[in-house]
């Protein structure tokens, strides 16, 4: 029915007056910034637009004329021109969407309002158990409180109005503290300062909100329930700041200093609400992703992704613009890479899968997402793209019949966007533009192609550049794997994780042992790195976290305590972004380059080079004849010293050359030397030596080579040793008390030992094998060390041609630096930046960072049992880590396993990977260079695959927003 005049007349009248008066507010707004004329004038000209989208386009001019500052005015045009958020806000599991294994459970949980809209099927609990866990701890905690403060209401109207502030994750609005204040005036004041306490605990949802001092957040600093209950309840129903204290102590105890509860509520009264940072939860939403944020190439994005992890404020549309902005924007491809690595990290092997069978029994390839949630996905893409469209967010593309045009072909693409093969050097999944072309070309339906638009078009804003080394090919996936008969060669305990939210580790400490018979994964409690974060730090870890505003290069320091949560923090100075000044060229902060033969790193302004000698072919005759191929050009003779740092040095020479003073080190191996004499500890204690190689500090004080055992056992802590006859012992206390002779510090090995020396690649003697592996160090050869080797291809190796090395004709193995022997896998060089290695140990108080603590990490990062990582501190200035098979017979199969997991490493190393910059050992690693074994001994299982047409394979993340959003 059409409309009468006086109606239409009535409803422009309406509309022109809801447009004047949200001029005259915005008009109101500008009065504020009456003192600053520029500001002022830029407001009134956004005042003056009646289109509300060419207004909101004059807001976000606004910050080049008006400063940051007048508070008040920018509330002003906060609410007046964006408009505050709708009744009942967000929905308090938007914030786990991020979690989602399958896009299209991702989607429908963007979707969804409440808990009950997510679809049993897309969704299911088995499949996507991170995503329920983390919706079902945010509505715990919005409904906790909600009884806390609704609860107490005497009427039903007032506890309604109160109800929708917990139903969602946002501050409440303008409009439901007004319900309140209507509905809970007269007789539920205790409701109102209820709501006001939670709303002012707040500031990660809202930093403009006010901060009394103290939060809700500090509550959870607590290790105990009960006082944990008791401050909520103090915070939520007490109004002055004697009677919070007051009830805190009744409930906590008394306020001591170093308690972590009372640490939290001192720090947030010091700052009395002018520094939110210190109120705002440590780790914010995900503590890891927040810190991929700094590599976004555009500041929409990293603005956008801060927003999304560094607090809960966010909503889901701020979730879609981040998806639909950066993650499918080629030049973003960084930042994405490393929030995939975060959340499905590449990890070798493939099993069980029921659609993408061909997947399967490839035990040296890297996959990012293995599970069972994939393969059904992938199965639903083929289903969809029978429809005869490919949508995506920025295009659709007509194909024709995928079940007669090329059919294994477009299955394989599916199982490659869903399953997600990562490049063994960069991690990313880039299909290659010609074999874009090439699919495209056979089975694009290029009549419906739009006006304008052709398979070169298309595939150039699929895969702009076309990196032939970076790509990941279709061919493999065509045929089943060669590998089935030889699964038991390469096996992946953790892939699939079996640990749900806690970590999985290889059980290489034989842990949960019963008889000779020993899991090979065991499950670590630990600490999620945020609210709504799937990665998770084993318990004792010590963390580097990100400051919550996510500004780049501030962190924290924190440890993973005795709960689930990352606590007792130490904020660090920030990590200056200074560049360096290399051969007249600046050199980028974060960068890594090679210089002559040499690697070298710029981090913070502080240039790090390995000290390798380089002969140019310019060289004199004099130059060459004085070359020897070591540091310094040094002899190449085994004059050992000891370091104070703890390593051993082959001579005097190279240990100057390491930058050391001749009174900080002395003659000898530090094997043979005795720290404990005279005795340092005191008379309760005994002396024990305790050897490490530090990467800080090079005086004793700072890098002592011994331990001090209390003489009574009674509560000391488990740190496995064994004895010299292969005896277990809780710790070395024991051990004593036992009156053993100890042989290593370790856990013992499941073989026997051989009791005979042996010489590490360190250059350092070892009374057994199972001594030097305890050390995490390999063996070079058997005997006393009595050579230090040169580079290959850099002199005659005069003194290791005594040496007799161990069989290596599986392999041409790498001569790690300062070894004579060469070993079967892969071999990392790692630069990294002492200056920070100080600065984090001095201002977090963690004492020296060793070696073995690095080596230790890494090897959490190793998920093939068949496959251990050993290292020491390089005579060339750099730590070396090498992956090794252990295996007593070891296959072909596992040394291209070891490779794959070093290769991995490295590419994480190179990235800035949140996994390993987390780690506070890992944290101070710039750089790493990678040398791979060459199998010679062919394998059965290892037949080339066939030789196929080029195949569609632009990258799986550009493909991935290819079919990511389809009808």
């Amino acid at each position: 029915m059409a409309l009468s005049r006086d109606m239409i007349v009535l409803s422009l009248a309406v509309v022109l007056l809801s447009v004047l008066t949200a001029a005259q507010d915005t008009y109101r707004c500008c009065y504020q910034a009456r003192e600053y004329p520029s500001c002022r004038a830029a407001c009134e000209q956004m005042a003056a637009e009646i289109d509300h989208d060419t207004r909101i386009q004059h807001v976000m001019t606004l910050p080049r004329y008006c400063r940051s500052e007048l508070v008040g005015f920018w509330q002003c045009v906060n609410t007046s021109v964006l408009g505050e958020p709708e009744s009942g806000g967000e929905w308090v599991g938007h914030a786990c969407c991020d979690l989602t294994v399958s896009d299209l459970c991702k989607t429908a949980c963007l979707e969804a309002s409440t808990s009950s809209d997510i679809s049993a099927i897309s969704c299911r609990r088995d499949l996507e158990p991170a995503l329920h866990s983390c919706i079902e701890r945010n509505e715990r905690r919005h409904t906790w409180m909600g009884e806390r403060c609704c609860g107490t209401s005497v009427s039903t109207e007032c506890e309604e109005a109160c109800s929708t502030v917990f139903q969602t994750d946002s501050t409440p609005t303008r409009q439901q503290r007004q319900a309140i204040q209507d509905h809970c005036m007269l007789d539920n004041q205790q409701v109102i300062q209820c709501v006001d306490n939670y709303t002012n605990s707040r500031p990660a949802n809202n930093p403009a909100e006010s901060v009394k001092g103290i939060g809700l957040h500090c509550c959870d600093q607590s290790n105990d329930e009960q006082c944990q209950d008791r401050c909520r309840r103090v915070l939520v129903t007490l109004t002055s700041e004697q009677e919070i204290v007051d009830g805190l102590i009744e409930g906590c105890g008394d306020p001591l200093p170093q308690d972590p509860l009372w640490q939290c509520f001192l720090s947030a009264s010091a700052n009395n609400g002018h520094d939110t940072e210190e109120v705002i939860p440590v780790t914010g939403l995900d503590g890891a992703k927040l810190q991929c944020c700094s590599k976004a190439a555009t500041s929409r994005c990293r603005d956008l992704c801060v927003k999304l992890y560094s607090t809960t404020w966010a909503t889901s549309s701020s979730w879609n613009q981040f998806y639909a902005d950066c993650q499918y924007h080629p030049s973003e491809e960084v930042l994405m890479q490393c929030i995939a690595d975060v959340q499905e990290p590449c990890q070798l092997g493939c099993s069980e899968l029921n659609y993408c069978t061909n997947f399967n029994n490839r035990p040296t390839e890297l996959f990012r997402s293995c599970a069972s949630r994939s393969d059904e996905d992938a199965e639903q893409y083929m289903s969809d793209w029978q429809g005869g469209i490919i949508n995506m967010p920025v295009m659709s593309i007509p194909v024709r019949d995928v079940q007669e045009c090329e059919p294994d072909m477009w299955k394989a693409i599916a199982c490659t966007l869903q399953i997600k093969p990562c490049h063994s050097q960069s991690h990313g999944n880039r299909i290659c533009k010609a074999d874009c072309v090439n699919i495209l070309t056979r089975c694009g339906d290029q009549a419906r192609f739009p006006m304008g638009t052709t398979v070169d078009s298309l595939c150039n804003a699929l895969s702009p550049q076309d990196e032939d080394d970076h790509c990941i090919t279709l061919a493999p996936y065509l045929v089943p794997s060669q590998h089935m008969s030889r699964l038991d060669e390469v096996t992946n305990p953790c892939n699939p994780s079996p640990c749900m939210e806690s970590v999985c580790h290889v059980n290489r400490a034989r842990e949960n042992c019963t008889g000779s018979s020993c899991p090979q994964h065991i499950c670590k409690q630990g600490c999620p790195m945020g609210e709504a974060s799937d990665y998770v730090v084993a318990s004792g870890a010590v963390v580097r976290v990100p400051v919550a505003s996510g500004d780049p290069g501030c962190y924290r320091v924190c440890r993973c305590g005795g709960t689930d949560k990352v606590r007792d923090c130490t904020t660090l100075s920030c990590i200056p972004m200074d560049t360096c000044l290399v051969g007249g060229q600046i050199k980028d902060h974060g960068t890594s380059f090679e210089l002559d033969c040499n690697i070298c790193a710029c981090f913070a302004g502080e240039l790090t080079c390995t000290k390798r000698p380089c002969l140019s072919l310019g060289s004199t005759e004099e130059e060459r004849r004085r070359y020897t191929g070591l540091p310094c050009n040094c002899a190449d003779q085994f004059v050992p010293v000891c370091a104070h740092n703890g390593r051993t040095y082959p001579s005097a020479c190279l240990a100057r050359c390491a930058g050391l003073l001749d009174h900080q080190f002395e003659f000898g191996t530090c094997s043979s030397l005795h720290p404990c004499q005279p005795d340092p500890c005191p008379a309760s204690k005994r002396c024990i030596p305790r050897p490490k190689v530090c990467l800080n500090g090079l005086d004793q004080q700072h890098c002592q080579q011994y331990q001090c055992v209390p003489r009574s056992c009674e509560g000391e802590e488990d740190d496995p040793v064994c004895d010299v006859d292969g005896v277990q012992h809780p710790n070395y206390c024991q051990l004593l008390a036992a009156g053993k002779l100890l042989g290593y510090h370790a856990p013992c090995h499941e073989k026997a030992c051989k009791v005979s020396p042996v010489c590490g690649h360190n250059g350092e003697t070892y009374e057994s094998n199972c001594a030097a592996h305890a050390a995490r160090v390999s063996i070079d050869y058997e005997g006393p060390c009595l050579a230090v080797g040169l580079r290959p291809g850099q002199g005659k190796y005069p003194e290791c041609s005594t040496v007799s090395c161990p069989d290596s004709s599986l392999c041409e193995g790498i001569i790690p630096p300062g070894a004579c022997c060469p070993v079967c896998g892969g071999v990392l060089a790692m630069l990294y930046s002492g200056w920070y290695v100080d600065l984090v140990s001095r201002q977090a108080s963690i004492g020296p960072i060793t070696v073995t603590q690095v080596i230790q990490q890494l090897r959490n990062h190793v998920s093939v049992p068949q496959c251990d990582v050993f290292g020491y501190l390089s005579i060339e200035g750099d730590i070396i880590a090498i992956v090794m098979p252990v295996t007593p017979n070891t296959t072909p199969l596992q040394v291209e396993a070891c490779n794959q997991e070093a290769q991995k490493v490295a590419a994480l190393i190179n990235a800035g990977s949140p996994v390993i910059v987390s780690h506070v050992p890992l944290s101070f690693l710039t750089s790493a260079s990678l040398h791979l074994a060459a199998v010679t001994m062919v394998s059965t299982a290892t037949a080339a695959v066939p030789s196929l047409p080029a195949l569609l394979l632009c990258t799986a993340t550009a493909l991935h927003r290819l079919f990511l959003h389809m009808s």
